[in-house]
């Protein structure tokens, strides 16, 4: 089996003969290496969620996310601190306002759920379910479906760095990335995919036009390639990006890989 797009003796777009994403330029990319993805650090301007969307445009909804300013004091959590027991340290009452905004049941943990009815990309939906449940999965530690407030700084944080990324690429602030403006994304992580295998993930990831990439579907597509590429990577023992796959192992990549 070969990586898609693949050369002759190794991983096209591979650093020093490693893997795409290995050493990408401007620092990494969200969840890879410290400073974010295309080098921007969580909670720069116009970050998202909790900070002024731009004008006209995304988070998708006026007054940002959820809403003009994260609520707090009076009308919270028990206490009015902002959290059960006074507040978290070393968590920022914005982060904590968002959390509890975000936390409508008041139980202290936030579900994929909750998260997705927080979450409005650039066309005016809800983040999928597919994306909350990742995005979740990611940082719940105990395997409980749900996140609590540190875990959910982590989450704030990652969020912002997926959004600085695909913003720099939705350049008119549409909302939404064509084919070539994913092939630069992924040309940026160190990834050089065939225009055939980019259509095909913009075609499975936008049935209905087969032509724009949400930034719900952008984290979803990157995050998931990610996964497969160091699935991937760990059983290509000779980085020659060609790899000998039983049936049940495939299965396990595949299943493993995905949300």
């Amino acid at each position: 089996m070969a990586y898609p797009g693949g050369a002759p003796g190794g991983y096209p777009g591979g650093y020093g003969g490693g893997y795409p994403g290995q050493q990408p330029p401007g620092g990494g990319y969200p969840g890879q290496q410290p400073g974010g993805y295309p080098g921007q650090h969580p909670g720069s301007a116009g970050g998202y969620p909790g900070s002024a969307p731009p004008p006209g445009g995304y988070p998708g909804a006026p007054g940002g996310y959820p809403g003009s300013a994260p609520p707090g004091g009076p009308g919270g959590y028990p206490g009015g601190a902002g959290y059960p027991g006074g507040g978290y340290p070393g968590v920022s009452p914005e982060i904590q306002g968002w959390f509890q905004a975000v936390d409508v049941d008041r139980s202290g943990k936030i579900s994929a759920k909750e998260l997705q009815a927080a979450l409005v990309n650039g066309q005016g939906k809800t983040f999928s379910d597919t994306a909350c449940s990742l995005m979740i999965g990611m940082f719940d530690k105990d395997q409980s479906g749900t996140i609590d407030m540190m875990e959910f700084q982590q989450l704030y944080n990652y969020i912002n760095q997926w959004l600085s990324a695909f913003k720099s690429y939705d350049r008119d602030g549409s909302g939404s990335i064509d084919e070539n403006e994913l092939t630069q994304a992924f040309q940026q992580m160190g990834y050089r995919f065939s225009p055939n295998f980019v259509k095909f993930v913009v075609a499975k990831s936008d049935p209905a036009t087969k032509s724009k990439i949400t930034v719900d579907q952008f984290i979803v597509i990157c995050v998931q390639v990610q996964r497969f590429t160091e699935a991937f990577k760990g059983r290509d023992q000779e980085m020659k990006g060609v790899i000998t796959i039983g049936y049940e192992d495939f299965l396990t990549i595949s299943l493993g890989s995905s949300v």
